[in-house]
C-alpha cells in the first residue's frame, strides 16, 4: 500500500507558485514503485527536552494509577534524527547532542554507506533547514570523500510551510506518543528507549498512512 496524505494550507499568494511545484515534486516522487537501486527515504529533526524526577514516583496499585509530582529537573536537550523508507515500512532513529551542518552529514554518511551501500542513489526527501545542505558534507569530510557521498544523494525538499508532506514527520509524531510521552533522564536512556521502539516498528512492518 502506497503512503497517502490529505491536508489543507492555506497558500500566500505570493507563494503559491513555489508552493505548488515543490508539492507536486514531492507527491510525484512519493507515486513511484519501490526501486532498490534508488531508494525514496525521508527525514526529520526534533529536539528533546531531557526531564529527571526529583521525588520518585508513587508506583501504581489496582484502583490508583501512578503519581508523579509536576516539578522536575531540566537536563539539557536531545536531537532525534528519523529517516524513515516507507515503502519497505522501515525507520531508523538517531539521537545526538546536537543538531549541526556536521552532525547532518554524519547521518547522511550513515545512510548511505551503512544503510544503502548498494544503490545506485538516494533520494533524501528533506525540509528546507539551512544544514540540509550538500555543502554540509564539505564542511564535514575532506572534499573527495564529501563528493564521493553527495554524488550518491539527490535531495528533495517539501515546500516552505508544507512540511506535513515529509513522512518522516510522521514517523517522529508516532514516536512522540508512543516513547517521548514520559519523562526522559538523560541521553542514554533515550538512544535505549527510542531503539527500542525502532526494532518494534520495524519488526511490526508499521506502514504509514
Amino acid at each position: 500500500m502506497k503512503p497517502h496524505l490529505v491536508a489543507q494550507w492555506v497558500i500566500l499568494p505570493e507563494e503559491d507558485a513555489a508552493f505548488v511545484a515543490a508539492m507536486e515534486e514531492v507527491l510525484e516522487l512519493y507515486q513511484k514503485p519501490l526501486d532498490t537501486s534508488v531508494p525514496v527515504v525521508n527525514m526529520d529533526e526534533q529536539p528533546v527536552t531531557l526531564r529527571d524526577d526529583i521525588r520518585d514516583p508513587c508506583p501504581g496499585k489496582p484502583g490508583q494509577v501512578k503519581r508523579v509530582d509536576n516539578e522536575y529537573k531540566r537536563n539539557g536537550t536531545a536531537q532525534l534524527f528519523v529517516f524513515t523508507e516507507a515503502l519497505s515500512d522501515w525507520r531508523r532513529v538517531s539521537v545526538r547532542e546536537r543538531r549541526t551542518a556536521v552532525d547532518w552529514a554524519e547521518e547522511v554518511k550513515v545512510l548511505l554507506d551503512e544503510v544503502y551501500p548498494n544503490a545506485k542513489r538516494v533520494i533524501l526527501v528533506c525540509n528546507n533547514l539551512n544544514t540540509h545542505k550538500l555543502s554540509s558534507l564539505y564542511k564535514a569530510f575532506c572534499e573527495e570523500e564529501a563528493q564521493r557521498l553527495s554524488s550518491r544523494l539527490e535531495i528533495v525538499y517539501t515546500p516552505k510551510h508544507g512540511s506535513l508532506l515529509n513522512i518522516a514527520e510522521i514517523e517522529l509524531s508516532v514516536l512522540t506518543r508512543q516513547c517521548l510521552c514520559r519523562r526522559i533522564p538523560d541521553i542514554e536512556t533515550l538512544r535505549r528507549e527510542t531503539k527500542a521502539w525502532e526494532a518494534r516498528r520495524n519488526s511490526e512492518a508499521k506502514q504509514v498512512d
